[in-house]
């Protein structure tokens, strides 16, 4: 766990006993994650830095810069690799860990706040320009940009800001979350170059975090009065809570037979929502 403070603590899972203080960060710590199916850990922070961490020995591994502003976010599948957004640097950054190199992806907007793998080539970001797109580790550009995902607000006639956003690895399935009052589920089209809202989830309050369990039946979301980043407004109506939320489709959801990409390195299985059960 992490959060204002710049120490990140072990836990037990089980007993919720804590077994360690990693030290090293000179700032707020924005996100943690684990390397799938590994002991290593990633961290990054609003002191511009993403750490390493060996939890089999609970060390510390190295630092890797590059982003010029507060990191929002990091991801991470089962290469060596993690994937960060520079919140309003505008950049998203893949951190190739073995050959010591970044992949950099510029998103022409003020602010680029959250980023989740969809497989091992592809993944999605989301920000304050209310936009959602889908990228490939081949291009440079998205593959395509959902514009104002969450409609305008009602009193500026801005794009609502997209505060957090969720994937369930290996499948179509993508959830964000604002402040508008719903939470969406949308599926990938063919190739990633489309999205479709198939579902909206009333909710009140800002959606700053969400993630799915790995079966894909049930949806977290951290919901509080104000944005994660900054207390610019306040929803006095909401509850700082997290809700379990299961999931339930009426529709059933195909995926392309082509939804691969012939540069992909591993033969990524691509999951649709009735080959998870859910519609």
């Amino acid at each position: 766990s992490g959060g204002e403070h710049d120490n990140i603590h072990i836990w037990d899972g089980n007993t919720m006993e804590h077994l360690y203080t990693f030290k090293g960060h000179r700032d707020m710590i924005s996100g943690l994650v684990f390397r799938i199916n590994s002991h290593t850990l990633f961290s990054c922070s609003f002191d511009r830095s993403v750490k390493v961490w060996n939890l089999d020995e609970m060390t510390y591994v190295e630092s890797l810069f590059g982003h010029q502003d507060k990191i929002t976010g990091i991801d991470a599948g089962r290469r060596e690799r993690a994937v960060t957004s520079g919140g309003r640097d505008g950049s998203i950054r893949v951190w190739k860990i073995v050959e010591e190199s970044q992949l950099v992806f510029n998103r022409p907007s003020s602010s680029t706040d959250s980023v989740k793998l969809i497989n091992e080539e592809h993944f999605v970001t989301c920000g304050e320009d209310g936009h959602i797109s889908l990228w490939g580790l081949m291009k440079k550009k998205p593959l395509f940009t959902y514009q104002k995902a969450h409609g305008l607000d009602s009193i500026n006639h801005q794009p609502m800001w997209i505060s957090s956003i969720a994937t369930l690895p290996q499948s179509d399935l993508i959830a964000s979350g604002s402040r508008d009052g719903f939470i969406r589920l949308w599926r990938c089209t063919a190739n990633f170059r489309g999205l479709k809202e198939i579902q909206t989830i009333p909710v009140t309050g800002f959606v700053n975090t969400l993630q799915f369990t790995p079966d894909g039946r049930t949806l977290l979301a951290g919901i509080g009065q104000e944005h994660r980043l900054g207390r610019w407004w306040r929803i006095k109506e909401a509850r700082n809570s997290i809700l379990v939320l299961p999931l339930n489709f009426n529709e059933e959801e195909e995926v392309e037979d082509d939804i691969h990409e012939e540069n992909n390195i591993h033969d990524v299985e691509m999951r649709s929502l009735s080959q998870l059960g859910l519609s």
